[in-house]
């Protein structure tokens, strides 16, 4: 698969949170449209964070294979794929948590 098709791809998985996210109503206040927004950015940060480790992990080990780059280790690149992957989690949970409606009255 070419770089033009992951792309398209990552194009299509962000119009996609934008349009799960950003589903309007007209009595939010600006505060609660200050949080999804925050977490529709954070949901797209994650979109994007995995969709970079498995191009790392896909095209990255690939390119590693035929011999073209000989500096790069499989290793470092799984790193930091599991990085990205950990990052990309961490903000999907973020803002799964922002786009949830507040409760008004906690329990203490």
């Amino acid at each position: 698969m070419d770089l033009t098709n992951w792309i398209i791809m990552l194009a299509i998985a962000w119009i996609a949170v934008a349009f799960f996210c950003l589903r309007r109503r007209a009595d939010w206040s600006i505060e609660n449209r200050a949080r999804r927004r925050a977490g529709m950015r954070l949901i797209a940060q994650a979109v994007f964070a995995l969709w970079s480790a498995t191009l790392i992990v896909l095209r990255g080990l690939a390119l590693t294979s035929a011999h073209r780059m000989p500096d790069a280790t499989p290793l470092a690149m799984l790193i930091a794929a599991a990085l990205l992957s950990a990052c990309g989690a961490y903000w999907l949970i973020r803002g799964a948590r922002l786009l949830k409606a507040r409760r008004l009255f906690a329990a203490c």
